[in-house]
């Protein structure tokens, strides 16, 4: 029988790269590409920075339920402002741990909250709709490429 800490740190299936974006300035346009450097200020291109907020991710499968919250389809996941979106994994059971993402490794730090935007992107109960679903901040470990496609995998 598993411990509780062989269940948690267990997973089934690396995730994958799904989406990458880009904020180069507050209330900036989202930029979208196929691929980018992480470097410890987090994207280039992406007005991030160095810590533990240095890059936002959020699950793809989370669009759809942050949809469903608001009567509609998957959410675009440049309304959320996120750099990246995984696929197939449970970002949530990644928190404090060190996670390779294409060649870069991170660490979950902390959860994204919505901001107040929210409900200006998405209309009445688009801050409601976002929580517990907005994602998890990442602090940059080792830089690296990342790319599209790429696995996303715990460490250890």
């Amino acid at each position: 029988m598993p411990t509780l800490s062989e269940l948690i740190a267990g997973w089934a299936q690396p995730g994958r790269v799904a989406w990458i974006g880009l904020r180069p300035d507050r209330r900036a346009r989202m930029e979208v590409t196929e691929e980018t450097m992480i470097s410890a200020d987090g994207l280039d291109g992406d007005r991030s920075r160095a810590g533990k907020r240095a890059v936002t991710l959020i699950q793809q499968e989370h669009l759809a339920a942050i949809g469903s919250y608001l009567g509609q389809g998957p959410v675009a996941p440049e309304i959320l402002r996120r750099n990246l979106v995984v696929s197939g994994i449970n970002l949530a059971a990644l928190k404090g741990r060190e996670v390779q993402v294409g060649e870069a490794i991170l660490r979950f730090t902390v959860i994204c909250a919505p901001c107040s935007r929210m409900e200006e992107a998405l209309g009445k109960g688009g801050y409601s709709a976002v929580r517990g679903h907005g994602g998890w901040c990442a602090e940059v470990v080792r830089p690296g490429r990342v790319r599209l496609r790429d696995a996303v995998r715990p460490i250890g």
